[in-house]
């Protein structure tokens, strides 16, 4: 498969020539002179085929345990946990291009993503076994209220652009009847306006004749990040399953942000400089300096900390070494990186890399090839910034695959032979 070509990568994955032109972001044009042997295709590109033909290799599963619905899916953070468990996806939604184009990069599917779920009738989705949905979190998240109240703007169920969102998961929910659902959001979901956000939320579903349980867990215990993120999974019965009866890595005990920085003992990558040793040989020596902050940048950043904290607040710059554990992080990092910076001896700290992003959330941990990021660094860092701890989506699917079988067996024992 290393050797193979541009044209015989696309024509293994069964893609067309325009299928692989809105994949990789290029013209068609640029399709047929690479695989014409007039220029070389860009080695991500590439990268992109190569991880799609051994996706679907190694996921090709005819008889799948259960099935599963990908909703505001993001980059299949959420996906991958019950993937690793038996289920496929039969139907994803995500609205955002980019988000789209990475999550096509790292998944091989035989359904299209659909855009503005708003748009799609409930009858239009695939019955399926279970509902999987991180509905948009800024109407609810600190960093969200603070800005939409600063500007005047509804937030919550008042926020009509993102906020009602949450309903468009209720009427799929009450069309399809799916053995269970997983829903997941900011921490601040839970004491929004008071609670009666969450309480109508819980009230809403509990009215379809689903069994609750929510915790909210941080995934500072699988990833060196501390990241609070709240769960709700509801059951068509009282199956037993409890959160608060389940164990979860304690966020003590978590691995530190050396885990996932990058060492010289890695193959290059666009993240790395690449400089002439004293024989001629390359060999790669550091984060590539763009990486690093300019002088301005960090003498901006400490002199904003320097007020803020003589006015006793508590704002400024995060800046961590490889035994530390780093704070939340989030879609506006590509703006500064100042809540997660790396320090580096004689100069100025300096960002994650978009590939320490993926690990920072754990979407590389012990998985080859590593995910693939076909995406500028401002795209990357949003969508790993809005993106969910996957071992901690792992660690939740693995408890609740024996409930889901038992109610899928269930269902299946009340159907009349004829109808099996």
């Amino acid at each position: 498969m290393q050797n193979l070509n541009f044209r015989e990568l696309r024509e293994h994955n069964a893609m067309t020539v325009e299928e692989a032109a809105h994949m990789m972001g290029v013209t068609v044009k640029t399709i047929y002179r690479w695989e014409n042997g007039e220029i070389e295709p860009k080695a991500h590109c590439l990268e992109i085929l190569r991880n799609k033909l051994a996706y679907k290799q190694h996921f090709r599963n005819p008889r799948p345990d259960f099935t599963f619905i990908d909703l505001f899916a993001g980059i299949g953070g959420i996906r991958r946990g019950f993937e690793a468990i038996g289920g496929k996806c039969i139907f994803t939604s995500e609205w955002d291009e980019y988000a789209q184009r990475t999550y096509r990069a790292n998944f091989h599917d035989d359904h299209h993503i659909a855009g503005d779920i708003t748009a799609v009738a409930a009858a239009d989705i695939p019955n399926h076994d279970v509902l999987l949905a991180g509905f948009p979190c800024q109407p609810f998240s600190i960093a969200g209220v603070s800005k939409k109240n600063a500007l005047g703007r509804a937030h919550g169920f008042e926020d009509k652009t993102q906020g009602t969102l949450f309903f468009d998961v209720l009427r799929i929910i009450k069309h399809h009847r799916p053995a269970a659902f997983l829903l997941e959001n900011v921490k601040n979901l839970k004491s929004h306006n008071k609670g009666d956000t969450f309480a109508t939320i819980v009230e809403a579903l509990k009215v379809q004749g689903y069994t609750l349980s929510t915790r909210v867990i941080d995934g500072k215990g699988y990833v060196p990040q501390h990241r609070e993120r709240i769960f709700i999974v509801g059951f068509q019965k009282d199956c037993g399953f409890d959160f608060d009866a389940l164990d979860f890595a304690n966020p003590k005990t978590g691995p530190n942000l050396g885990s996932i920085l990058h060492d010289e003992s890695e193959a290059p990558e666009e993240h790395y400089t690449l400089p002439v040793n004293g024989n001629g040989s390359n060999a790669a020596s550091g984060v590539n300096a763009k990486y690093t902050l300019t002088d301005k940048l960090w003498a901006y950043l400490q002199a904003y900390a320097a007020k803020h904290k003589a006015a006793g607040n508590g704002f400024g710059f995060g800046l961590n070494g490889p035994e530390d554990k780093a704070r939340t992080l989030s879609a506006r990092y590509y703006k500064d990186g100042s809540e997660i910076l790396i320090k580096q001896e004689g100069k100025n700290p300096r960002r994650l890399t978009p590939r320490e992003c993926a690990r920072l959330m754990g979407y590389d941990k012990g998985r080859k090839p590593e995910m693939i990021i076909p995406v500028s660094d401002t795209r990357a860092y949003k969508q790993f910034g809005n993106s969910v701890v996957v071992p901690v989506i792992e660690e939740i699917a693995r408890y609740m695959k024996p409930y889901i079988l038992e109610h899928i067996e269930k269902k299946r024992s009340l159907l009349p032979k004829a109808a099996e």
